[in-house]
């Protein structure tokens, strides 16, 4: 299976979630995209441990598994597709979370996150372990 994290899955890594990690260990790829780590890093900035929790975050950014996905020209067409039909739908989504569902769905992988509003995104198969 392949998944994509959404910032609070990562954030749940470091609190031992023993349900994600075990989902993690099946996944035969995971994805994080671009904009899931710029939400990490502001939040590492804002607290307290900032190089403690860039070290795990680079080690884990490191497993094999593990790809960063960066905004291109697919995913930022995928990105525009959602906000129209989010607006027309009248279930609009933080913008942030609108892209990290444009990269699960341009990667074909299933979300893992615990925010409930990724449910209105039309194609998305949300994970909540």
């Amino acid at each position: 299976m392949r998944i994509s994290l959404d910032t609070n899955a990562y954030a749940n890594l470091g609190k031992g979630s023993e349900s994600l990690l075990s989902l993690l260990e099946t996944a035969e790829c995971i994805w994080i995209s671009a904009v899931a780590l710029g939400e990490l890093y502001a939040g590492f900035r804002i607290g307290s441990r900032y190089e403690q929790n860039v070290k795990e975050l680079v080690r884990f950014l490191d497993e094999p598994d593990v790809n960063i996905v960066e905004i291109d020209h697919n995913v930022a067409d995928r990105y525009g597709a959602l906000v129209k039909i989010l607006r027309e739908n009248g279930t609009p989504i933080p913008t942030n979370d609108i892209w990290i569902a444009a990269v699960a769905l341009e990667t074909g992988s299933r979300l893992v996150t615990y925010d409930k509003h990724f449910d209105v995104v039309p194609g998305l198969i949300v994970v909540s372990p």
